[in-house]
């Protein structure tokens, strides 16, 4: 059996550990009122078998209940008192400074079994130092900075304030990094002006060098599109053919101009590789220390604005997927499947059917898929269909996950994506407004505007801390072109404002919040009228947001991750096992299915869309898929047809 710390850590379960406790409350009080040592080896007997019946790991805060109520129960109430007091003092001791344990179970691992967010090593230097000021930061905004109703919410597991490290800097979420303005008008790293680059190769080593510097300066994904990088194949192809000719000229031997375009064009595929690897290399040494890339590249011809970039962007396309399905090797020279960058692929007309021109390009990307799970796709028949907003051929990725940015246009009313942000997430833990409803359905929707309201709350205190901040705070995202031109000292609040940037309600729990509301799964048909009835509520609710403070509010259904555990530990620590509710680790994402409630990937993918669809600022949709190339390829069809966004993860060759 296991206890899980306050720090978040499993650690065996000690019974000497509870002796021990008894025994020095014992030792403080006078000797008539003192528990005798088999009293006490009966009560932490005791503890140890009401643990037992819990069936999960139990806290430490929920094994110090049990033995104050078994020393009370045992009429030692002398004893009972010396041990809460003790337990009151070492709690005022925490809130004063709640950092130590975290802080120290960094640095000697032991919070790495329960930390999924740490990163693979975290005993680098490097990952260590990081972590601490996170937990500095953290520590900061629960104590100082956040409404203390916002911070209670958490605790409870009613919603789940996300990043909470990165509050107390003025810093955003995800975002589309301009690339091309960068790379066109030039940028800053560091002080030091980085003119328009002469060749693909060198364009390729910026575009890595403004992601590490832009990951600094924010937290979460950044998508950058390779279309940025396109048109800087044809400076390289003009230099190129003109290095070959004066090449030829110097040495007095004449050649056609089509044996110079050849050549020249075999030059310009060996810079493309070398520039893409570049890429690849360096997306890697991004942050080192993280599980997840920050960087993700957009894969999408449908960008293009010519048939001749068109042209170079297939081949930029071609070259990232080749090399990404090598992958690189690892420390003991073995290829593996590299961390970084995440790709993203659209699924459209031009590649996705059978007789499509570019669907050589979709059999690679699925290759990709079949043996490293990226990348995801979206499908942009959809994305027009109900994210465009009536915009006409839209055509845009998203945030690094599956966050997307409304629709918005320019001064001169042209449809703008990149440069654009999200201000922070909140997401709302639907299962617990229905448990904390008893089943009555008058009370779930109370209960659920409710909990709406502290969400709306929760997402004004990431608006207001954001509000003020200088472009000088970070000048590569506000004041060098990867969000925005700003001059020195000017605030970003402009930014704030219109649906130039979002604030996102997330939601968890729809599945278990169904099933304990109608008995029924959420994908049911019985109860999908309910299940789209929340929705409404939700989407209804950040449209009134919306017009209220001039701020866009999407609604969102965030993969979750780490925070799926803990607000599936929130409701057992409240509600005890439900079934079907609070029996598994951790809550459904967003729309999703809960794990083997669909017979496969499509049934899963099409019971998730209709929910998906309607989800304005997109929602986790996944799927395991066969290891075969061929496999994968076969379904990508299918969520051109029936999924906005979909990330797709390879089965084991056994399971297949």
């Amino acid at each position: 059996m296991k206890v899980i710390k306050r720090n978040g850590s499993e650690v065996i379960f000690d019974i000497t550990k509870i002796i021990i406790a008894i025994t020095k409350a014992n030792e403080s009080v006078e000797e008539a009122d003192r528990l005798t040592p088999l009293q006490i080896q009966r009560l932490a007997e005791s503890v140890e078998l009401q643990c037992q019946k819990m069936f999960r790991p139990p806290t430490v805060e929920e094994i110090q209940d049990m033995v104050e109520n078994h020393i009370m129960a045992h009429g030692a109430f002398e004893v009972a008192k010396h041990y809460i007091t003790y337990r009151y003092t070492r709690s005022l001791v925490r809130r004063a400074n709640t950092t130590d344990d975290k802080i120290l179970s960094l640095l000697d691992g032991s919070a790495e079994g329960r930390r999924p967010e740490l990163p693979v090593n975290p005993v680098t230097t490097a990952a260590q130092r990081d972590y601490i000021a996170g937990e500095v930061s953290r520590d900061l905004t629960w104590r100082l900075l956040l409404p203390r109703e916002i911070v209670e919410a958490h605790e409870a597991g009613i919603l789940h304030f996300h990043d909470a490290d990165y509050y107390a800097q003025h810093m955003h979420s995800c975002g589309l990094i301009n690339l091309e303005d960068m790379l066109q008008n030039g940028t800053v790293l560091n002080g030091a002006m980085i003119e328009r680059p002469r060749s693909f190769a060198t364009a390729c080593t910026v575009a890595v060098q403004i992601a590490a510097h832009a990951a600094r300066s924010q937290y979460g994904g950044m998508t950058m599109t390779l279309t940025h990088l396109a048109p800087f194949v044809a400076v390289s192809r003009q230099k190129l053919l003109s290095s070959v000719r004066g090449e030829f000229d110097g040495a007095g031997i004449f050649v056609d101009g089509e044996q110079v375009a050849a050549i020249a064009e075999k030059r310009l595929r060996s810079e493309i590789r070398r520039g893409v690897q570049a890429i690849l290399y360096q997306s890697i040494a991004l942050l080192p220390d993280r599980r997840t890339s920050p960087l993700t590249l957009f894969l999408c011809l449908g960008e293009a604005r010519d048939q001749q970039e068109r042209a170079d962007l297939a081949l930029l396309i071609e070259e990232m997927l080749l090399q990404r399905i090598r992958g690189v090797k690892d420390e003991s020279g073995a290829w593996s499947s590299p961390a970084a960058p995440r790709l993203l692929y659209m699924l459209e007309e031009d590649n996705v059917r059978e007789d499509a021109p570019y669907r050589y390009l979709t059999a690679l990307a699925a290759r990709c898929t079949a043996r490293h799970g990226t990348p995801a796709y979206i499908s942009r028949k959809l994305l027009q269909e109900y994210r465009s907003d009536g915009q006409d051929d839209a055509c845009f990725p998203s945030m690094g996950g599956p966050a997307f940015l409304p629709p918005y246009a320019d001064e001169d009313d042209r449809p703008l994506y990149y440069g654009r942000f999200q201000q922070g997430v909140v997401t709302l833990n639907l299962a617990d407004a229905a448990l904390s409803s008893g089943g009555n359905i008058q009370q779930f929707w109370k209960l659920l505007d409710e909990r709406l309201e502290l969400c709306r709350q929760a997402l004004m205190c990431r608006h207001e801390r954001l509000k003020g901040t200088l472009s000088d705070a970070a000048p590569l995202l506000w004041q060098h072109g990867a969000c925005a031109r700003l001059k020195k000292g000017q605030p970003i609040d402009r930014l704030l404002y219109g649906g130039y940037s979002t604030l996102s309600l997330g939601y968890a729990g729809l599945h278990e919040c169904v099933r304990f509301m109608t008995g029924k799964n959420h994908t049911d048909p019985s109860a999908v009228p309910f299940a789209l009835r929340i929705i409404s509520a939700m989407n209804d609710a950040c449209r009134v947001w919306t017009t209220r403070h001039n701020v866009a509010f999407t609604l969102y259904g965030p993969p979750l991750s780490c925070a799926a555990r803990r607000l599936a530990l929130c409701l057992q620590q409240r509600f005890g096992t439900v079934p079907g509710v609070t029996d598994q680790d951790t809550l459904t994402a967003g729309c999703s299915l809960r794990e083997g409630t669909a017979a496969d990937a499509r049934e899963k993918l099409e019971q998730e869309a209709q929910f998906q669809c309607l989800c304005s600022g997109g929602a986790a949709s996944s799927a395991r898929v066969s290891a075969d190339p061929a496999a994968v390829l076969e379904l990508l069809p299918f969520l051109y047809d029936h999924v906005i966004y979909t990330e797709l993860s390879p089965l084991p060759s056994s399971e297949s």
